[in-house]
């Protein structure tokens, strides 16, 4: 576990670090790893894998039928069922595949083993057998269920259910020539993993081909595994490096011939995150970005001939956001066809807020679903039966999350489903025809309550198990605001010392992230939690503190979130300072001790914030900083920074290593030198400037460990006292 991107590190690790302390309406289940819940077409019933197999859950009544035993799970010459990491039913409900014996890519586990069961005659075959084990990547059923496609090994396969006979339909995938799937940067930037789609009528294959052959290696040392020592390639595109050559094809199962689809324009200089077939099966629609990602088109794709004709563009003096950002769907598949495949839902933030719209099909008619000055947050799901779209917003609070619906006619007012009486942050998995959802809600100060409730009267038909938390409760926390002399006014959380004395002065610990990937500031139960100190960090003497400024993807609109654009480590870190030089003021903090901490982005910030405020920042704990933004990916850096052969000035201006020199309070640098997302580069790079200037600093390198420093024995518990011992020698807890 504590695998996680650069930019989503805060949300993921905090929501695994709560289920260990504390407790779509798509129809269509994403590939591995499983996210959600496995709902029924119609939405009256989920499915569930478990010590008695697989059940299927009836709602309301939440009775439960086993639709297939562990004795059918059971391989002949197997004692034991198979392990189930995620599985799939063909359309008819009577094949299941089953994922098992599943391993990581990057990040997630997404190559394995397939089985199919069928249940008639309850045979048990696995898919795939010939190839090489744990190798085959997102298999899925045609739409006729006899037949299942998946990747091995960067090749595309589709074999026969009944006789197990597999054919080849690509034969160039080697490392770097990837059909089916992705290369390190689409993955982590993009989150495409799944790289290939079935025509609905079953005679037909769209996939991505990725062209990574030009992209150099950064060289990754293992020195721990072998007396010898190892290098590990990763292609890895830095900021101001030509993307992969990306092209979607379309293989005919019965000539086994693929066509390319003729997007225009230098596929060394745009991306294609996107891909689906148009609702038919003789079209394709695809979503093209250019380099800058300031503009986006959206096409249509004959998939016989690869003609291709643009219905959609927008443009942005900053970025447009990808589809995924607000898709709701953390594995980048699926496109909202709604009205039958007549028209389509957008998001777009081209009136200055994120709204959702209504998109003809030949992009000649747009509707504005959602009206006024919000944001939605995410498209929670839809039902073309209702002609209701779900969503997420907050209006009035952006540190919270509401469910919404609204029509699809754009004449009516969007209706809030969450309970009037529970301010916070609320989540939803919605059946697939918006009746029922598995609900969780939590504040700062409410431990995460769960239940099921149905829908739009948001009546509780089941309430959730209580979590174990073996009497753990988190120290109360304030929420508030504060507005610096720029006259920018910041949310935050501050969690006060136990027994806080208000005439008696106290060390603060900022935490930090900054950038426009996630906010750290959210009305949610463990938000204020210190998960790396080890003891009580407010029974300790600790205020511990959390702002977020311009640029953090809050729903404040588009303004607030875009005006980092090209100021990443400036506009960010300027928000910070002056908030922290607010917050000092107050007659109960010690200015003689404050800390400031982060880890990826937020680690960039500790070092930034302690170089560029010495007078505010005497102590700083920075992990896998990017310290020199030239030496991260080219997707993130670009969309956010623009490209360093135009403007490599706002690069070096709001890199930390540019103002080392500053350093005056004591610093403590972790970094892992297996990192592939924030190479461990950025810190020998930091050393080297920190020791030109003769500055004193800690540094902790930990051996092969990647970005989440997971690995290992003893791993997280050597950087939990790590980080306390240093926190309280220089910053000193308790109360003066």
């Amino acid at each position: 576990m504590f695998y996680f991107h650069r930019k989503t590190f805060h949300m993921k690790l905090l929501k695994v670090l709560l289920l260990l302390i504390c407790f779509c309406i798509c129809a269509s289940i994403y590939a591995q790893p499983p996210h959600g819940i496995h709902w029924s077409v119609d939405g009256n019933s989920y499915y569930e894998s478990g010590a008695d197999g697989i059940t299927k859950i009836q709602m309301p009544s939440f009775t439960k039928t086993v639709i297939a035993t562990t004795q059918q799970l059971t391989p002949k010459d197997s004692s034991q069922a198979l392990k189930v990491r995620n599985f799939f039913f063909s359309d008819d409900g009577m094949k299941i595949l089953i994922y098992t014996n599943s391993k990581k890519v990057w990040r997630y586990d997404t190559r394995g083993d397939y089985w199919v069961l069928n249940t008639t005659d309850n045979s048990l075959k696995q898919i795939g057998k010939t190839l090489a084990v744990s190798s085959l990547m997102y298999a899925k059923f045609s739409p006729d269920g006899n037949s299942i496609a998946y990747v091995s090994k960067h090749n595309l396969y589709v074999e026969d259910v009944n006789t197990n006979s597999i054919k080849q339909l690509t034969s160039d995938g080697t490392d770097r020539m990837i059909n089916g799937t992705f290369d390190w940067v689409y993955e982590e930037e993009f989150d495409c993993r799944d790289g290939f789609r079935w025509s609905p009528d079953g005679k037909s294959i769209a996939y991505w081909k990725i062209d990574a052959t030009k992209i150099p290696n950064f060289l990754m040392i293992n020195n721990t595994d072998s007396v010898y020592s190892n290098i590990v390639p990763v292609e890895y595109p830095t900021a101001g490096t030509d993307p992969s050559p990306c092209y979607v094809y379309v293989v005919n199962l019965a000539t086994g011939n693929s066509t390319k689809m003729n997007v225009p324009g230098d596929p060394q200089q745009h991306y294609i995150p996107r891909m689906e077939w148009a609702a038919n099966s003789t079209q394709l629609i695809i979503e093209q970005f250019n380099r800058k990602q300031n503009e986006i088109k959206i096409m249509y794709c004959d998939a016989v001939t690869g003609a291709t004709n643009e219905i959609y563009t927008e443009s942005d003096k900053a970025w447009v956001d990808n589809k995924n950002a607000w898709s709701g769907n953390p594995f980048g598949t699926g496109w909202e066809w709604v009205k039958n495949g007549g028209a389509f839902l957008w998001v777009s933030e081209k009136d200055g807020w994120r709204h959702i719209h209504l998109i003809s099909r030949d992009g000649k008619n747009q509707t504005l679903l959602t009206k006024g000055n919000y944001d939605i947050i995410t498209l929670k799901g839809y039902d073309d039966k209702s002609g209701y779209v779900y969503f997420m917003a907050s209006p009035d609070n952006a540190t919270q999350k509401y469910l919404y619906r609204v029509k699809m006619d754009g004449k009516t007012a969007a209706e809030r489903l969450s309970p009037a009486d529970e301010s916070g942050t609320h989540d939803y998995d919605l059946s697939t025809n918006g009746l029922y959802a598995s609900h969780e809600f939590s504040n700062i100060n409410t431990a995460p309550v769960e239940d099921w409730v149905s829908l739009p009267k948001h009546t509780v038909i089941k309430q959730g198990e209580k979590e174990d938390n073996g009497g753990f409760v988190l120290p109360h926390a304030n929420m508030f605001k504060i507005t610096t002399d720029d006259s920018i006014t910041m949310d935050g959380w501050m969690v006060k010392p136990a027994n806080f004395d208000s005439t008696k002065k106290y060390p603060v610990v900022f935490y930090v992230y900054t950038e426009p990937a996630a906010q750290t500031v959210t009305d949610e139960y463990g938000a204020a939690f210190n998960f790396l100190y080890n003891g009580d960090f407010a029974g300790d003497g600790y205020i511990y503190i959390s702002v977020d400024g311009r640029g953090t993807p809050a729903p404040k609109g588009a303004a607030w979130r875009k005006s980092i654009y090209r100021n990443i480590g400036r506009i960010n870190i300027h928000d910070q300072g002056m908030a922290a030089k607010k917050i000092i003021q107050w007659p109960f903090i010690d200015t003689s001790r404050v800390a400031v901490w982060g880890w990826s982005g937020g680690g960039s910030a500790t070092l930034n914030c302690m170089f560029q405020f010495p007078e505010i920042y005497k102590t700083g704990i920075s992990i896998a900083a990017v310290d020199n933004e030239l030496t991260y990916d080219d997707i993130y850096q670009e969309r956010y920074m623009g490209l360093p052969q135009e403007n490599r000035e706002d690069f070096v201006a709001g890199s930390p290593i540019t103002y080392a020199k500053n350093l005056q309070g004591h610093l403590l640098i972790i970094h892992g030198t297996g990192d592939d997302n924030v190479h461990y580069a950025n810190a020998e790079m930091m050393i080297n400037e920190l020791i030109k200037y003769n500055k004193i600093f800690q540094f902790m390198p930990y051996p092969n460990r990647t970005h989440g420093l997971s690995e290992g024995e003893g791993t997280r518990q050597h950087l939990s006292n790590l980080y306390t011992t240093f926190l309280r020698q220089y910053c000193p807890p308790g109360a003066k």
